[in-house]
């Protein structure tokens, strides 16, 4: 069976089925060049992947984290404010920098405008008044409980972390 070249367009009679370029010496370099090429960009992804550190899998699983919680929050109204929210964050009670061990934690992070969030510091007595009537006083206080607990996350529990609400993102 007969196939087109995909650098010169000739027909020519390949040796297996998968061979996509003809025999000429041009073809055959744009061929050679070509999967080297792919072979330096898989090397580098793996290489990226192992030079990847703590940080920068916390920095990930946060992004993912957040688009979750803002997902889950959508057509909400701002927890702090009770505003519709013109730009939407994912705005944690107990401090993401502070209080690592409820970072991920999803009774502690809830849909909050970027006014709030970012401009009043979280906003954070009305948070908590209207965080106890969203959640009730039990999880308010467990929560509040869990905060103070030092907590060190392992690449692997972020991994974990970062599948986990990539599976979520994708159920909503």
């Amino acid at each position: 069976m007969m196939k087109k070249c995909k650098h010169c367009k000739e027909q020519f009679k390949p040796y297996n089925s998968l061979q996509k370029y003809c025999f000429k010496d041009e073809c055959r370099t744009i061929w050679i060049e070509t999967e080297k090429a792919k072979q330096w960009k898989k090397k580098k992804a793996k290489i990226k992947q192992e030079l990847m550190t703590v940080q920068d899998y916390i920095k990930i699983a946060q992004q993912v984290f957040n688009k979750y919680i803002r997902l889950r929050d959508k057509g909400n109204k701002c927890i702090s404010c009770n505003k519709t929210p013109l730009k939407e964050n994912g705005g944690h009670f107990f401090n993401a920098n502070n209080h690592w061990n409820v970072r991920f934690d999803e009774d502690n992070v809830h849909l909050q405008c970027e006014y709030c969030n970012t401009f009043l510091s979280g906003n954070l007595i009305n948070y908590r008044t209207n965080l106890i009537a969203k959640i009730g006083i039990e999880r308010y206080n467990e929560l509040e409980a869990k905060s103070n607990v030092t907590r060190k996350f392992t690449v692997e529990e972020l991994k974990e972390i970062i599948e986990e609400y990539k599976k979520k993102l994708k159920e909503l």
